[in-house]
């Protein structure tokens, strides 16, 4: 069995005021991230990936960041981390999140209208974060080529939804009564998305 599925399965769960929180080494580096685990998920994200046409990948802080440095490390992509704190900088643009436990303000720099980007974060769950993010980006006028999230929880509400692009996962889980259950080994490729909607 892939490292991925099977560290999913052993991954803890703990409560945060009634949401089920996954503590995972890819979404957390919490137990320790193993390097082979690390790799074989970056190769996967770089397989599925759509990366011929890409200036830069984006990532929000701060579970995307060892992903997306690893990613930009393989394919020459440099790399933007949407930051949790204001720099004040010539074009910082502002965006409001809100997750199944925290509400917060993240500030987007170095990313201008037309580039083309590569999303990439690590987990999905209610899809606070990147709904918020990928309105930022429309906004601001870049070409969303691709959307990877290494993880994405399902069950109750589609956390793809109101995502008015494509999203990429690389196993899909459910997670409830303090158990995870894997529901798709391979992810999504994108395609049943506009269904689920």
């Amino acid at each position: 069995m892939e490292r991925l599925q099977e560290s999913v399965k052993t991954a803890p769960i703990i409560d945060r005021n009634g949401y089920s929180y996954l503590i995972h080494p890819i979404s957390n580096c919490v137990p320790a991230l193993d390097p082979e685990l690390l790799r074989e998920t970056v190769v996967r994200i770089i397989r599925k990936a759509e990366l011929e046409n890409v200036d830069k990948i984006v990532t929000p802080e701060a579970m995307g960041i060892h992903l997306s440095t690893a990613v930009s490390l393989m394919t020459d992509i440099p790399l933007v981390v949407i930051r949790k704190r204001k720099y004040g900088l010539a074009g910082e643009v502002s965006l409001a999140k809100s997750t199944g436990y925290s509400e917060s303000e993240m500030y987007i720099n170095d990313v201008s209208a037309g580039d083309r980007i590569l999303v990439l974060d690590d987990l999905i769950s209610t899809g606070g974060t990147m709904r918020a993010i990928v309105q930022a980006l429309d906004d601001i006028g870049c070409d969303i080529v691709d959307i990877i999230i290494a993880i994405r929880k399902v069950g109750g509400k589609n956390p793809l939804a109101g995502i008015d692009h494509p999203v990429k996962t690389l196993i899909d889980i459910e997670v409830a009564d303090g158990e995870v259950t894997i529901v798709d080994e391979t992810g999504s490729d994108g395609e049943e998305q506009t269904l689920a909607q």
